[in-house]
């Protein structure tokens, strides 16, 4: 079966104003601002069939609830439920950090770098290690969903805190290490995956995208690190339309794709951009030309390891020409990514090792607070986002890149610290 799952995080709350600790208690109330925001994010879901909702029951997330209800304009009723409580938070809830930086500095350390080894007391003076009991918490709300929608194919809105969705991703693509600090959702974000199922354990997800803001002003996440890196996937070419294989064939952009490329320039007028890089083939090469007409004076880098998969003896067939030719290693290859050589071409594997090596070389070129655009092809940047996200290659099925998408990648200034997505395969600029 199939279910779509919408993650919202509640509007801006009283605490986050004020810089708290929210944790679990339910003394931080929604900001106008949140309201507001919360009444963007209902109207753009307004236009999504929803099957059901699922809310936490703080009042800060189910305002917001109740807000996306009013605008979606559907008799569903929330279920609010405790398993979708934010991380309980102990004696820190109500204090600022910086209060937690003076008590407990080993601590913060700690929830800084690998929150999921995190001990803290409750209010009853016993020790318990919150990151770890949330991530159970998310499992059993996941597990719970899947038997409740096992035979039907439904969207599910949940709504709920930064913590507790950033859990439920992780726990949907198995968790990666350091996973927790490799996401960003700010408030009222729109985050979507996509799951087949037959049970828990055989699942494949999809993330079609996380952290989408568009709907608010900015438009996209505050940078909060020194360096960003902007990636796109090239526009549509009329290979794509036409469910053809590309791979390093040199195709150009379709009048579809220099459309998408323009709507990306749109999207991006107002960012700051110093650098950027392309694949050295014309397609993701023009998408870089045409977004970089609203930043004159910037060359492009042409790096010939983000060129596309060779696909090899399939490149300019449609699928299912090469269903008819290799029906077995195109089903290995939708299944067992990693177990598949294309015939005269390229393992997943060496793709991915040299677009890495490729995105390294992008990352130690940057100097602090300069921000690079990236333009490069559907394997590759899935490559690239699995390797950023702790995913092996073989998981690339799990990162959705459409034509045109936008995706942002603050740098970590730290080493203990992994880079962080600060938002993935926004399309929004193309419409719907």
């Amino acid at each position: 079966m199939t279910l779509r799952l919408i993650f919202v995080r509640h509007g801006l709350s009283s605490f986050n104003k004020e810089g708290r600790i929210q944790g679990r208690n339910d003394l931080s109330v929604l900001t106008r601002e949140g309201q507001l925001q919360a009444e963007a994010a209902g109207k753009i879901i307004s236009s999504i069939p929803i099957d059901a909702i699922y809310s936490s029951p703080l009042q800060r997330a189910s305002e917001t609830t109740k807000i996306i209800i009013e605008q979606h304009q559907s008799k569903i009723q929330a279920n609010y439920t405790d398993d979708l409580l934010e991380v309980n938070l102990g004696t820190w809830s109500g204090l600022k950090k910086e209060e937690l930086k003076n008590l407990y500095p080993e601590k913060i350390a700690i929830w800084d770098n690998e929150p999921k080894e995190l001990s803290i007391k409750r209010e009853d003076g016993t020790e318990f290690q919150p990151i770890k009991e949330l991530l159970s918490q998310a499992e059993n709300f996941l597990k719970s969903l899947f038997t409740n929608y096992s035979n039907s194919k439904k969207t599910i809105l949940i709504v709920a805190h930064n913590a507790i969705l950033k859990c439920l991703i992780l726990k949907l693509i198995n968790e990666p290490s350091k996973g927790f600090r490799r996401l960003k959702l700010d408030n009222t974000s729109i985050s979507i995956c996509n799951i087949d199922f037959n049970s828990w354990e055989d699942r494949q997800v999809q993330i079609q995208c996380l952290n989408n803001i568009a709907h608010l002003q900015p438009s996209l996440p505050k940078k909060n690190r020194n360096k960003r890196i902007i990636l796109v996937r090239h526009g549509e070419t009329d290979w794509n339309r036409q469910g053809r294989f590309q791979g390093q064939i040199d195709i150009p952009l379709n009048q579809n794709g220099k459309a998408q490329a323009q709507a990306a320039s749109d999207f991006l007028k107002n960012v700051s951009i110093q650098k950027a890089f392309s694949s050295c083939l014309s397609r993701p090469r023009e998408t870089a030309q045409i977004i970089l007409k609203e930043h004159p004076g910037i060359e492009i880098s042409l790096k010939d390891n983000l060129k596309e998969i060779g696909h090899g003896k399939w490149e300019g067939k449609l699928e299912s020409e090469i269903k008819s030719d290799w029906p077995d290693l195109l089903k290995k290859w939708k299944t067992l990514p990693e177990e598949v050589q294309m015939p005269d071409g390229e393992t997943i594997k060496e793709v991915s090792e040299r677009s890495i090596t490729g995105w390294i070389e992008i990352c130690n070129n940057l100097q602090n607070d300069e921000t690079a655009l990236v333009v490069a092809h559907d394997a590759v940047n899935k490559t690239i986002l699995c390797y950023l996200l702790g995913l092996t290659p073989s998981e690339i099925w799990m990162v959705k890149q459409g034509n045109g998408g936008i995706t942002i990648i603050d740098l970590s200034d730290k080493e203990s610290q992994p880079d962080q997505i600060t938002c993935l395969n926004i399309t929004s600029h193309l419409g719907g």
